[in-house]
C-alpha cells in the first residue's frame, strides 16, 4: 500500500477513558475510490477509531493524513472541512423540513437573507438524480420518507458538503433486502467516482458482497488487513474473536417434550390473517418470511403488545387471556424485541434493574423492601452464567456494547422463569462472537425445558438454530418445514408463494 493511495490514514492511535484502554496504538489506512470494510467484535474499537475521525473523540497519541497531508482534528467541524462524514444508523435530519432543506442545510440562502427556493430544489433535484434517485421530491418533509430515502438524503447532505470519505456505520439494520440492493447501488457509483467509502456491519454477507478489503480490530488495536477475495467467512471469524470455532451453530442436546404453547385461528386485520401453531418445550421454532409478512405482529399479538381481534391462545393445555404485556408475562410467555433499545432494556438504568424489574417479588421482603444482598448475588449468577462484560452490575446498560445489552435483555426474561420466550431478530446488529454466545444460551434455555420461537430473516440462523420453521406470507403461515427439509430454497419458494 502506497501512502499517496490512502484518503485516510491512522497510525498508533491511543485512546483511553479513565482507566480503560480503548484504543492501543491502532492503525488503519483505507484508499480513495474503494470500499473498505472496518471489522471486530463489539468493543474491539472500531466506533471509537472512527469517532476520532469525526472529531467528536479527541485521541491520546497518534498521527492522521488525509489524502497524505498530517492533519488535526480537533472537532466535527475540522472533520467535515477535510471531506469527512459519517453516516450513522440513528440519522441526523430534521423530520418537519423538506428533503432540500435538510440536504443543504448547513448553507441555506447567499448571504442576503432571502431564500431562492427555486434554485435550492433544482440543486437539490440535480443532487438527487445524479445518484439516482430523482423520483424523491425535494419539498417533501422528510419524516414521511421511508427509511431507506431518508439514508439517501444523509448520504446527500454528507455530498453536498464536498464529502470525500464516507462512513457509513451498520447502513442495512433497517433496510428490506430491496433497499439493500439499492443502497449497494448508490455505493458502487460513489466508488466508481472516486469517494474512500470505510463500511462498518456484522453482516458477513455484506461485507464479501460489497467490500474491496477488510481490516479487522480486537482489544483496541488493528489484527490485519486482507483482500476481500483472499479469505473465506470462517478464517474472519477466527480473525475476529481470536479463536477456532468448531462450530458456529453450536450443537444441542435439547428433549423436544409436550406442547406448551398452543395458538388458534389468531387475526388482526390485514396485518395477520388466521394463524395457527403450537411450540413445544425444548424446541426452537424458527418464523421466516419477506418483510412485511406479519411475522413480529402475529408474535406481538401473542405477547399482548397488540390485541387480537378473534383467536385462542392455549399455555400448557389451559386458556389464557392476553389482555396485555403484563398478562402475557404472568401466564408464562415472555418477549424479546427486535427494537433493543427503544423495548428491551431500559438505557439509563443499571444492569441490576433491567434484570430485576421483570420479577422484583423474587427478592422483595416484608412490605415489599427490596433485599439488596439477596438481589445482588442472584444477579451477579446470572451476569457470570451469560459471560455479560459489564465492569459492575451498577454501571448504566447504555455503557455496555451492543452484544451485553442484549444479554441483559435476555437475563431480565430468564430471571422471571418463563416457560415461552419468543426472540425477534435476537442477534441483530451483535458481532459474531456475541452471536455465539447467544446461540448458546439459546441452546441452554431449550435444554433446560423452554419453549423457544425465534423470528429471523437470516436464512443461515434459521436453519442453523430452528427445530421445526413456519414460513410466513401475506400475515398467513404458507407452510412448515422440519428440520430435514430446512434448505433456503424450499425457505424462499414458500416466502414467495412458488409452489
Amino acid at each position: 500500500m502506497t501512502q499517496t493511495k490512502d484518503a485516510v490514514c491512522m497510525t498508533d492511535i491511543s485512546k483511553a477513558f479513565g482507566g480503560v484502554q480503548a484504543l492501543k496504538k491502532a492503525s488503519f489506512c483505507a484508499r480513495a475510490g474503494e470500499v473498505h470494510a472496518l471489522m471486530g467484535e463489539n468493543g474491539a474499537g472500531k466506533s471509537t477509531l472512527m469517532k476520532i475521525l469525526a472529531g467528536a473523540y479527541a485521541k491520546d497519541q497518534g498521527d492522521i493524513r488525509i489524502f497524505g497531508e498530517p492533519v488535526q482534528i480537533s472537532s466535527p467541524r475540522d472533520s467535515r472541512e477535510l471531506g469527512i462524514s459519517i453516516i450513522y444508523q440513528e440519522f441526523a435530519l430534521a423530520p418537519h423540513l423538506s428533503v432540500a432543506e435538510n440536504i443543504f442545510i448547513d448553507h441555506l440562502g447567499d448571504g442576503s437573507g432571502i431564500m431562492r427556493w427555486d434554485k435550492l430544489y433544482r440543486q437539490t433535484a440535480d443532487l438527487l438524480g445524479s445518484l439516482g434517485f430523482g423520483n424523491i421530491d425535494p419539498k417533501a418533509e422528510v419524516g414521511t420518507l421511508s427509511v431507506a430515502y431518508q439514508q439517501v438524503v444523509e448520504i446527500c447532505k454528507a455530498l453536498s458538503r464536498n464529502a470525500r470519505i464516507l462512513v457509513f456505520d451498520e447502513p442495512t439494520a433497517v433496510l428490506a433486502s430491496s433497499e439493500v440492493r439499492q443502497l449497494f447501488d448508490l455505493i458502487r457509483m460513489l466508488r466508481q467516482q472516486g469517494t474512500c467509502i470505510i463500511y462498518i456491519s456484522h453482516r458477513l454477507e455484506e461485507i464479501f458482497t460489497i467490500c474491496d478489503r477488510i481490516t479487522v480490530m480486537k482489544d483496541g488495536s488493528n489484527v490485519g488487513t486482507v483482500n476481500t477475495g483472499d479469505i473465506d467467512q470462517h478464517r474472519l471469524v477466527q480473525m475476529m474473536i481470536g479463536r477456532e470455532l468448531s462450530e458456529f451453530f453450536p450443537p444441542r442436546n435439547a428433549e423436544i417434550g409436550d406442547v406448551v404453547l398452543e395458538v388458534k385461528n389468531i387475526r388482526n386485520g390485514e396485518k395477520v390473517k388466521g394463524v395457527s401453531f403450537q411450540v413445544h418445550s425444548g424446541e426452537i421454532l424458527g418464523i421466516n418470511g419477506l418483510v412485511g409478512a406479519g411475522r413480529t405482529e402475529t408474535m406481538r399479538l401473542i405477547f399482548g403488545a397488540d390485541i387480537p381481534q378473534e383467536g385462542e391462545i392455549r399455555y400448557r393445555g389451559m386458556p389464557v387471556k392476553i389482555t396485555g404485556p403484563r398478562s402475557a408475562v404472568r401466564a408464562g410467555i415472555g418477549m424479546l424485541q427486535e427494537d433493543r433499545k427503544g423495548c428491551g432494556v431500559l438505557l439509563d438504568l443499571p444492569v441490576r434493574d433491567n434484570i430485576t424489574i421483570s420479577a422484583l417479588h423474587k427478592v422483595a421482603g416484608r412490605g415489599g423492601w427490596i433485599n439488596r444482598k439477596e438481589e445482588e448475588r442472584q444477579i451477579q449468577e446470572l451476569v457470570e452464567s451469560l459471560r455479560i462484560k459489564a465492569g459492575s452490575i451498577e454501571d448504566p446498560v447504555s455503557t455496555l456494547s451492543g452484544g451485553n445489552q442484549q444479554k441483559v435483555s435476555l437475563a431480565k426474561w430468564l430471571y422471571r422463569d418463563c416457560g415461552v420466550l419468543i426472540l425477534d431478530e435476537p442477534t441483530r446488529g451483535v458481532d459474531v462472537g456475541a452471536k455465539v454466545e447467544i446461540y448458546k444460551i439459546m441452546n441452554e434455555l431449550a435444554e433446560k425445558g423452554v419453549a423457544i420461537i425465534m423470528i429471523s430473516s437470516e436464512m443461515p440462523e434459521i436453519i442453523g438454530m430452528s427445530d421445526r420453521v413456519l414460513i410466513m406470507r401475506e400475515g398467513m403461515v404458507s407452510g412448515e418445514l422440519k428440520r430435514e427439509e430446512l434448505t433456503e430454497t424450499n425457505m424462499i419458494h414458500l416466502a414467495m408463494g412458488v409452489k
